[in-house]
């Protein structure tokens, strides 16, 4: 499996990413992108088509969680509305696909036990991309079995504004898991064969806790989730306490 780092003036162009994914072999390149979805915006949208595209993932799988392990600090609407809402969403592009494999296992959801799964079900052709955000990221080491995910999948980091990339480094030595950096490849590499991939994406001021306190205090949520979605909270009464 090829390592790639696409961050900065160094980085590679559309055309070189098609060319590595060719070269693994894989036939099925899927990538996971998980969450409460609380509810889900447009900006989960964008990176999951953005990061399907350049990357040439067949698919990208939105995961909603059923029962996170860590507490939530908000109210959290019940699983079956948020994977409602992340359908609904997801009919916008035929990139998109939607998983209910947390919630219909019982207990808390854990990423672990989601890549396992998806190994399973596609097998040994899968190549998996799990797509997640910089602050989801450094909160890993709270994640059940985390030294073991990057044996399952490749990790595409989706970059913060001002993030300090030495800083960083330092972080994916703390973890302990065996990630070097190759200056010929310009990423870091996992001795599973993946590897991890920062990544910009278009930058979009959008968070769930907003759009909650938005619908509380009655006011208009249009564009920052698809119309689909906000009449759908508004029909289902969701966020008004």
């Amino acid at each position: 499996m090829a390592c790639l780092w696409t961050n900065g003036s160094q980085g590679v162009d559309h055309h070189q990413v098609h060319s590595i994914w060719i070269w693994t072999g894989k036939d099925v390149k899927l990538g996971i992108l998980g969450g409460t979805f609380n509810p889900i915006h447009s900006a989960h949208l964008r990176v999951a088509e953005e990061i399907g595209e350049d990357l040439g993932l067949n698919k990208v799988y939105i995961i909603p969680s059923g029962l996170p392990p860590h507490k939530e600090q908000y109210p959290l609407a019940d699983f079956s509305h948020r994977l409602e809402m992340a359908r609904l969403a997801s009919k916008i592009s035929p990139r998109l696909e939607v998983w209910d494999i947390e919630g219909k296992r019982p207990g808390f959801s854990y990423s672990i036990e989601t890549l396992q799964l998806f190994h399973s079900s596609f097998g040994s052709n899968l190549e998996l991309f799990f797509i997640i955000g910089t602050d989801a990221f450094i909160e890993i080491k709270t994640w059940k079995e985390y030294q073991n995910l990057f044996n399952f999948a490749s990790f595409v980091v989706i970059n913060r504004p001002g993030h300090n990339k030495e800083k960083f480094s330092e972080f994916l030595d703390s973890l302990n898991v065996g990630f070097i950096w190759d200056r010929k490849r310009k990423c870091f590499c996992h001795p599973s064969g993946n590897f991890l991939l920062k990544k910009d994406t278009t930058l979009m001021d959008i968070s769930a806790t907003r759009i909650r306190e938005m619908v509380a205090k009655k006011k208009s949520i249009r564009f920052l989730v698809p119309e689909v979605v906000r009449e759908y909270i508004e029909k289902a009464g969701l966020y008004l306490n």
